[in-house]
């Protein structure tokens, strides 16, 4: 019996037609023509069609693979392939025992804050949430119509003489609005039951710190737009309340200056969330509302398929391309087409504006670093261009190090994760 189990550990193909199998708990939400179906311990998830549905419905009643098999082909009239769909579910990891021999499956990585549950979050899911958030916005675009000299401005940024006093809260409020910002999206999606999780990221060149809402899927449509514009709504909260305090406090006060250079930091990401070609958090509202199960992916697809045509015409191939939109359903595929016309779009722009302005900066850096180091004596100098140097290399260091960590990750498993800025 152990080496049946460990045959069916490393290999679901052991599974026969007399094969019995007992299901993991498994959550499962309608969505359109198809049902999203997954664990939530794994944050595994697939889309079936209605004919896998009731096929899994029939696996769940303790059938055999071979009476699931016949069950599935009297109600559809053709014949089923159980037997490949029962190995699918143990690659997913949804198969808790075969013929009553457990299976054991990879664990998911830790989610962040275990102790938070479900029931301690649910508050943040109140239909008077909206209502509350939507008076504040209302009270604080009350307060800058009537008081102009609140409205935020970039010079707000320095609103000390102090350069280090001005580096200090631009650093400490800019990290500590990440963390609140992610923070929101974690407990929207604990709220929802989701094994939420807290850590870095990549959006082309940039590090961001992002929130794994892998399992949001399943929740509702409301709970699932809360989850994704959570962040968005913490911002412009903090930026409401620092109106209230500016319009407080004497406007030659530090708690005024300071205040005002608050607002206009946590104003100072939102635009980078309306940038959909990096899957940001409005993204993940676009995804939800045209009802794609995967934009940035499929869109990432079709951008090769047409780089392949478009390379056919100039080098002679045999080789057919096969449009993967085609798969999809009509409404999916007429958003993604359009999705990947933004997408590429956007990166270009994006990549070329980067390497005009961003990158000569770093260069003229490290190369000034360098060459201080290399040249002249002063300790002073020589402090100053070992700091430079450690900052600049140490951000793209951990760049590279979280990039290549989540392309191996994402390889490997196959799926698309949910995550959330």
């Amino acid at each position: 019996m152990r080496d049946l189990w460990y045959a069916i550990l490393i290999d679901p193909t052991v599974i026969v037609p007399t094969s019995r199998i007992l299901l993991h708990n498994i959550a499962i939400r309608q969505d359109r023509d198809e049902w999203i179906v997954g664990r939530l311990e794994t944050r595994q998830f697939v889309a079936l069609p209605r004919e896998g549905m009731a096929v899994l419905e029939l696996l769940r009643g303790e059938l055999t693979i071979g009476e699931a098999t016949t069950r599935a082909a009297e109600s559809e009239n053709y014949p089923v392939d159980v037997l490949s769909f029962a190995r699918d579910l143990v690659t997913f990891g949804f198969v808790a025992a075969v013929d009553g021999c457990s299976i054991e499956t990879e664990p998911a990585p830790p989610m962040s804050f275990p102790r938070i549950r479900p029931g301690q979050a649910r508050f943040v899911l109140s239909p008077a949430v909206p209502i509350l958030f939507c008076g504040l916005m209302l009270a604080a675009s009350a307060v800058l119509a009537l008081r102009r000299d609140l409205r935020p401005s970039f010079h707000e940024l320095l609103w000390s003489q102090s350069g280090s006093a001005v580096l200090a809260l631009g650093t400490g409020a800019g990290w500590a609005l990440v963390y609140v910002h992610e923070l929101a999206h974690f407990i929207v999606a604990r709220a929802a039951g989701v094994h939420a999780r807290i850590q870095l990221g990549t959006r082309l060149q940039f590090l961001v710190a992002e929130t794994d809402i892998t399992g949001i899927e399943i929740a509702s449509r409301r709970q699932r737009l809360t989850a994704y514009l959570a962040g968005i709504a913490t911002n412009l909260s903090v930026a409401a309340v620092a109106v209230f305090v500016q319009a407080m406090t004497s406007d030659a006060g530090i708690v005024h200056r300071a205040t005002a250079a608050t607002m206009v930091i946590a104003l100072m990401s939102l635009p980078f969330e309306f940038m959909i070609f990096m899957r940001t958090d409005i993204y993940f509202v676009l995804q939800d509302i045209t009802g794609c199960r995967n934009l940035f992916g499929d869109g990432t697809a079709y951008l090769r398929y047409i780089g392949s045509r478009i390379r056919q015409i100039f080098v002679k191939s045999s080789a057919q391309c096969v449009d993967p939109s085609l798969s999809l359903r009509s409404h999916e595929r007429r958003a993604v087409r359009i999705y990947s016309a933004v997408l590429i779009a956007g990166t270009i722009l994006f990549l070329t504006t980067t390497a005009i302005f961003t990158f000569p900066v770093d260069i003229t850096l490290i190369s000034r670093a360098v060459t201080r180091l290399g040249v002249q004596r002063s300790l002073l100098n020589g402090l100053d261009s070992v700091v430079v140097l450690m900052v600049l290399g140490s951000a793209h260091v951990l760049w590279a190090r979280v990039w290549w960590r989540r392309r191996r990750h994402e390889a490997a498993a196959g799926v698309a994760r949910c995550r959330t800025e």
